[in-house]
């Protein structure tokens, strides 16, 4: 497991971004870019925190996910639609580099700190709206959430069971998919600046990015007129390919994708008399065989022990992955190698576990240097270094702008 190390040491250290969006897309790709190191400041209501220190599970009345959510980002309060919140995100667009925002289509424009208005006091600055629909189109004023993504983008119609539901995602799948885009979308568009010296707009629909992970549906439909059905845990494109219980009532993954791999499964199980069948050479054509796959690879996994599973197909060059809960991830040893497992010190819940930044840099390490903070607990800090006098902070606390 990895401990926080100093943010001063991240490759995008000097960068500064605005997190003023809530739940999850935003806030998770402001987390990205603290992550490598970006200065990140978290703007809240100051009666309306982000939804998302209330959600999910918690332990002793603290919240979990804001303890991931939040790490790396400084918290202050603004409310914008009054005009000392406006100043105050006006004077943070002067000093900044990216804003991240996801109100509904028109707000910022409604509170006059549309991009006209923030370029204005900082041309170089970059800002990324994200909604469930974007920026433009008839769904551009619909509330949108990663469920309502999921829905449209065509994942759910694929996934479930043959004759089951359209099934969701127990998580924010569309959201997490989104902040990744997100970020690279931010990233592209600082790139640019360097070339012109200027920030643009960044505009994510929610729905789009989850749509890009899909794969040919589209072009499945243009060219074959052909929707791609729900298979389960199975595979139109290979097979063996499924999860499977063990004999101590674990369950594994088993891919094969490979046709060499294919062979070598079967040959593990007994069974290399299928691999001589005619439909054998084909993953398209295996996959129209998949009852017959499914038994013989699912008895023999059903005689072993998980560990017993994976340590056969290892030694057999065969492609396996045992089915890991929480408590799996943090005891294994490949996730320990990599340091995906990170250790921070929280002042209300003490050592606490936690993933990591997604990837690696050979000349940087990622940071958490600490966990979400407390609503506001930032704000006198910020708005001093902004340049507002402690008088002009109790002003603007006293009319509700912060």
């Amino acid at each position: 497991m990895t401990v926080s190390r100093d943010p001063a040491a991240g490759a995008l250290a000097g960068l500064r971004v605005v997190d003023a969006a809530t739940l999850f897309a935003g806030p998770m790709a402001a987390m990205h870019l603290g992550d490598m190191g970006a200065e990140v400041i978290k703007v809240e209501h100051p009666g309306r925190p982000d939804p998302a220190r209330n959600h999910g599970v918690a332990k002793d009345g603290v919240n979990l996910w804001w303890k991931t959510l939040g790490r790396n980002k400084r918290t202050i309060t603004a409310d914008l639609g009054k005009p000392g919140g406006r100043e105050v995100f006006l004077k943070l667009a002067e000093r900044s580099d990216v804003i991240i925002e996801n109100f509904r289509t028109g707000t910022l424009e409604r509170w006059d700190l549309g991009y006209d208005e923030l370029s204005a006091r900082n041309p170089r600055l970059v800002l990324a709206r994200i909604t469930g629909f974007g920026q433009i189109g008839p769904y551009r004023r619909r509330p949108g959430f990663g469920t309502l993504a999921e829905a449209m983008s065509g994942f759910a119609a694929a996934t479930g069971e043959p004759d089951g539901p359209p099934t969701l995602p127990p998580f924010g799948l569309a959201d997490g998919i989104a902040s990744l885009a997100t970020a690279y979308a931010i990233m592209v568009a600082l790139s640019a600046r360097e070339r012109t010296g200027r920030g643009q707009v960044v505009d994510t629909a929610i729905v789009e990015p989850i749509l890009a992970m899909l794969g040919p549906q589209i072009t499945r439909w243009d060219q074959l007129r052909s929707v791609q059905p729900r298979t389960g845990n199975r595979s139109v494109n290979n097979a063996p390919r499924n999860t499977y219980r063990t004999g101590d009532g674990q369950w594994v993954a088993v891919s094969t994708s490979a046709q060499s791999i294919a062979e070598r499964v079967m040959r593990l199980v007994g069974r290399p008399d299928l691999i001589d069948e005619p439909w054998f050479a084909s993953g398209a054509e295996r996959a129209k065989h998949a009852d017959e796959l499914d038994e013989a690879v699912g008895a023999w996994i059903a005689r072993h022990t998980r560990d017993e599973v994976v340590a056969e197909f290892e030694a057999a060059q065969a492609a396996v992955a045992p089915i890991y809960d929480a408590a799996d991830i943090v005891e294994d040893p490949q996730f320990r190698a990599l340091g995906t497992i990170h250790e921070i010190e929280d002042p209300e819940l003490g050592p606490t576990l936690m993933q990591g930044p997604i990837f690696r840099l050979s000349g940087h390490d990622g940071v958490i240097a600490h966990t979400g903070r407390a609503h506001g607990a930032d704000t006198d800090e910020v708005l001093g270094e902004l340049g507002f006098a402690p008088s002009a902070v109790a002003r603007l606390r006293e009319e509700g702008a912060v």
